[in-house]
Parts: C-alpha cells; structure tokens; sequence
C-alpha cells in the first residue's frame, strides 16, 4: 500500500529563500504522513521574487532568476525527504542547459536526488512567449514505491507517452500541472483520467491554484488536487480515488495498492492496457 499527497498549491511571495524554506517545510510536514508527495508544475516559479519585483514581473529575467536557486532548492527537498523517510516530485521549474531552458520537475527519495522528468510538449505560451523548450525523452523512475513516471500538464493530453510509460512497467504516473483557466485545469483533468484508463495505472494530478499578480507566466492559476485510478471494477466506478475543491490549497491524500494495478492489466472488466494493440492495428476503410 502506498500513501500518496497530491497538492493544490498556491503561489506566494518572498522576501528571502528563508521564507521559501519555511513554506516547503511546512508543506511536507502537513503530508509526512504519506510515501509520495507531489508538487505541482511551475510551482519553482515562486522563487522569482527573491529577485525583486522588476526581475519577477519579466518573462525572460524571472526564468533565469528561479534557475539560479536550483541548488538550494535541490538541497531543501532532499533534506525533507531524508527527514521524513518519504519521496518527493518538486515542482518543476526551468533548468538550463543550453541558451533555452527546460521545465524540469525533480524526484527526491529518503536517500537523495533519484531523477528528474523534463516536459515533452510544450504548450502555444511556452513555445511562442517564453520559449522554453521541449527535451524529448521519457524516464522511468524506480523507488522502492513502484515504478513511476511524470508526465507534465500538457504532455497528459497525449496517449501515446503514458503508454510507454506503461510499457516499461510504470504503475504511478505523476502530473503536475500549471493552467490559467478552467478550461486547461480541465483538459490536464480528462487527459489524466484517460491516461489511467488507458494503461490502467494510477495518476496523480496536482495544480497551482490562485491568483498571482506579479508575474505574468503564472497570473492566474485554476485547479483542484486529485488521485486517479482506471474504473475497471477494482477501482472506484468514478476513476476518482481522491479529489480536492475547485480552486483550495492543501494537500489530497489517498492509500493505493499497487497490486491491483497488476490485477487491473490482467483481470479487469476491460483490458485497455492489454488490448491497445488492436487500436494501433486498426486503419480506415472505404
């Protein structure tokens, strides 16, 4: 059995990486009792006003800013995680390592960094305003939990990554996700229910919630937590293992057996993850 946090997470300000730390710290301990913590995407974004208002409220100059903080930033959830005993997906924030940054998310385990996933598909705003890129490439992250994998917001709106996810053996997919509207909050939403119907597999989604005037990638910030599951009779009918409020910060807890993930691939009502092949086989016909 494993005990997963999925967060609504809200965006503040700070006036020095103290305060940053206290909020984290606080964040975990408020979900210390649970195996998986998951941080939304973006959520790094925050750290942009440790460089003051002019830097935040700049596209460009905020991205450089939270990267340069990485290091700290890295050090703290690796701290949390080995204090706890329990794993942590930080929420994602741009890495360079090139002249364009990637929107990376972190996973930290009881004994340190364990990998990270960078975002495949990048979103209209993300690729024609802030020009942060895609680094194809999908990573299987083993922990003594099980097998997870990230898909960030956007990239949970495409079948075909979780399914390789899938196929290498991923139980948990993790989605943290940053959508200004409900619309978006709601397309993250659909695609992460799909995506665990299709593979029969548990997803977490955690959003950024909330309003945030001083900088314009992250203004306005739509979502609620939840815990995704397929509705193949093992699961709730729903596919809802756990859900927050529309738009609450806080944590949404759940305890899932990742047995029936194996139950659910080789004995549920339906066996989407089984029988993809023939949708892949199928072609129109005149």
């Amino acid at each position: 059995m494993v005990r997963i946090a999925s967060a609504a997470y809200p965006i503040d300000w700070f006036e020095g990486f103290d305060a940053y730390r206290a909020k984290i710290t606080r964040w975990v301990q408020e979900a210390a009792d649970c195996d998986l913590l998951v941080f939304p995407e973006y959520g790094a974004m925050e750290l942009a006003s440790l460089g003051g208002l002019e830097i935040a409220a700049d596209l460009e100059a905020s991205l450089h800013e939270v990267a340069r903080h990485a290091p700290a930033r890295d050090t703290l959830h690796a701290e949390l995680a080995a204090a706890h005993g329990l794993h942590i997906l930080a929420a994602s924030g741009p890495a360079f390592e090139g002249s364009r940054p990637v929107n990376r998310a972190v996973l930290f385990g009881p004994q340190g960094r364990i990998g990270h996933q960078d975002k495949q598909i990048m979103t209209r705003f993300e690729r024609e305003e802030w020009h942060v890129t895609g680094a194809p490439g999908l990573r299987v992250l083993d922990t003594p939990l099980g097998r997870l994998g990230v898909l960030i917001c956007y990239d949970a709106e495409f079948p075909l990554l979780a399914r390789a996810l899938a196929e290498a053996g991923v139980e948990i997919i993790l989605t943290p996700s940053c959508t200004d509207t409900v619309a978006g909050f709601n397309r993250v939403r659909v695609g992460a229910m799909a995506r665990a119907l299709e593979s029969q597999c548990v997803v977490v989604h955690s959003p950024t919630v909330g309003n945030v005037a001083w900088n314009p990638a992250i203004d306005e910030n739509r979502g609620r937590a939840a815990i995704y599951a397929p509705s193949d009779g093992f699961w709730p009918e729903s596919g809802v293992v756990a859900e927050g409020e529309m738009d609450v910060p806080g944590w949404v807890k759940a305890s899932v057996d990742l047995d029936l993930v194996a139950e659910s691939r080789r004995n549920g009502r339906v066996l989407p993850f089984r029988d993809w092949a023939e949708s892949v086989q199928s072609r129109l016909v005149d």
